[in-house]
């Protein structure tokens, strides 16, 4: 259950409900928690930063946490607690995949830090910040890469003499002010491609240069 992996007490279940509500379903939505939760992740990733890292520059720190809170990851952590399915949407918005858009995602993940800081206190959703973040690679290679993935992995290629990433729009979904774009980056001389999805053009290419750079990673290239 939902409750027990975030460790969150079965009698807050109407804060849990509502936290996974969006606005198209009712008028008690998440937004309000959504806006706290985002705070509150970043200050506990600022903090636990601070400790992980304690010879970072404030400009590494700070493109460090934004490379770890941001919509990819929050996406990474809604599909490992299954939210997809327990999502609260309005029919228009199911209908059109809103239980898999990585915005509404992301936004139900800080929903919940929100509620479990309200009703837990600092420490608890803490506690639960580094559950969820706690296996990050936080590397000199990742480090590097929060630099901004697509200059990290343009200057990666051009240090080995190699042609520079190919970006290629591949999918527009949504109505239009709530639009989310699909990128995939791919490099031909390594035969590695990897998608990235965001609410921009820009962001998605970020997304997918970060992917191509973890992809990196796991060959054992330093990137």
């Amino acid at each position: 259950m939902l409750s027990s992996r975030l460790n969150f007490p079965l009698e807050q279940a109407g804060k849990l409900r509502q936290a996974l509500t969006h606005r198209s379903f009712s008028a008690t939505h998440n937004e309000r928690l959504e806006f706290l939760g985002d705070s509150v992740l970043n200050l506990c990733i600022s903090g636990w930063l601070m400790q992980r890292l304690p010879d970072a520059s404030e400009g590494e720190l700070s493109r460090t946490r934004a490379n770890l809170v941001c919509e990819a990851s929050l996406h990474r952590i809604a599909l490992e607690l299954a939210l997809p399915s327990l999502l609260l949407l309005g029919e228009g918005e199911r209908k059109t995949g809103g239980a898999q858009r990585a915005s509404i995602l992301a936004d139900a993940v800080e929903a919940l830090i929100g509620v479990v800081y309200l009703e837990q206190g600092f420490e608890a959703v803490q506690r639960l910040v580094l559950r969820l973040f706690g296996t990050v690679d936080l590397s000199a290679t990742a480090k590097a890469k929060a630099k901004d993935p697509k200059t990290s992995l343009q200057e990666w290629l051009q240090g080995k003499k190699m042609a520079l990433p190919l970006y290629h729009l591949d999918e527009v979904r949504g109505v239009e002010h709530q639009q989310e774009f699909i990128v995939s980056c791919s490099i031909p001389a390594l035969q590695l491609q990897a998608q990235g999805i965001g609410t921009s053009r820009k962001t998605a290419e970020r997304m997918a240069a970060a992917a191509v750079l973890d992809l990196l990673m796991k060959k054992g290239k330093k990137a």
